[in-house]
């Protein structure tokens, strides 16, 4: 085991995929001769070249579709968007294309890609630069939605998306890309739907993914030194979700918060909310709490920003109303 940063993890991922298939390549802005706009694809353009790491324009439904359509003819693209904000412009390269071709066709082409890049806010980024859209993709047919917490996780998820033969969204953080954790020095793979539970406790089960697992675990620190034991449960995957990873925890402590970045309407903890209530209501003994943004647009100033999202005392306040709610 060594400690790399996240943007680090990514790029060996991608590196080591390309070594082992000559069929993935990588496509996007600034991806060769910038390094890549966070530096996730540094040197990759000197050991693969321009044939197989690839700067486009300004054009995401463009490139987009250009990577579909490879992926149709038999090759893996990674196509990456600076941010997801900006596959907005593609969506209908994805959620018409990409995600509907094998279905469409009866089975006579895949669309084994990867669409990645950085979601959610990064800081003063104002409204059209924050936003989260995994629910939208989740909410999409024939699409796997991916979305890391940590370097470990993101190579091995990584490694797994560019060799499934279905189309799979893969969203990062800008804010975590410096981050360091361990990551092994020999391959390994992660499955794409498999949990991961961070924490162990009996009090309260808290789930979260990407990049509010920080404050999940921050919160359940908090609450530690109160002496309440938090269960803490990484998604890693949206799409699909481990539901029986979160029903088991909440069977054993009889109580959810789930911490999300997204707004709360038609939110992903809206269907884990569902899906715990129809298979472990009996073992609920207080309602579920979800801590999401609020419902606005993004503000700029620091204050408003800081308000608006997710935090570890809006967390800690939501597992007490589980534990001591009249």
């Amino acid at each position: 085991m060594r400690e790399i940063q996240f943007r680090e993890a990514l790029r060996e991922a991608m590196s080591e995929e390309m070594r082992r298939d000559d069929k993935v390549f990588i496509m996007g802005e600034e991806v060769a001769e910038y390094n890549g706009a966070y530096k996730v694809t540094q040197g990759m353009l000197d050991e693969f070249g321009p044939d197989r790491v690839i700067d486009t324009p300004i054009a995401e439904l463009g490139f987009a579709g250009i990577g579909t359509g490879a992926a149709m003819n038999g090759l893996r693209p990674i196509i990456e968007f600076m941010t997801f904000n900006f596959s907005l412009v593609a969506i209908d390269q994805i959620i018409n294309g990409a995600a509907k071709i094998y279905s469409m066709s009866g089975g006579q082409y895949t669309a084994p890609m990867v669409f990645r890049g950085a979601t959610g806010n990064a800081g003063q980024l104002a409204a059209q630069h924050s936003q989260n859209f995994e629910n939208w993709y989740a909410n999409t047919a024939g699409l796997k939605v991916v979305v890391p917490s940590n370097p470990y996780d993101a190579k091995g998820l990584l490694k797994s998306a560019i060799r499934d033969d279905n189309p799979v969204i893969f969203m990062e953080s800008e804010v975590m890309y410096g981050d360091k954790g361990e990551v092994p020095e020999s391959e390994y793979l992660i499955p794409i739907g498999v949990a991961n539970v961070t924490r162990r406790g009996d009090d309260v089960t808290i789930v979260s993914f990407g990049k509010m697992m920080k404050v999940a675990h921050e919160a359940a620190d908090q609450l530690a030194k109160e002496g309440i034991n938090a269960e803490v449960i990484d998604l890693r995957s949206v799409k699909p979700i481990d539901y029986k990873a979160v029903v088991d925890s909440v069977k054993k402590t009889n109580r959810l918060v789930i911490v999300e970045e997204a707004w709360p309407t038609a939110s992903l903890s809206t269907d884990i909310s569902h899906h715990v209530q129809r298979n472990a209501f009996d073992f609920l003994d207080a309602p579920i709490m979800r801590v999401n943004s609020l419902d606005v647009p993004v503000a700029y100033a620091p204050t408003l920003l800081q308000a608006a999202l997710p935090s570890v005392e809006r967390t800690v306040e939501a597992v007490k109303q589980t534990l001591y709610r009249n």
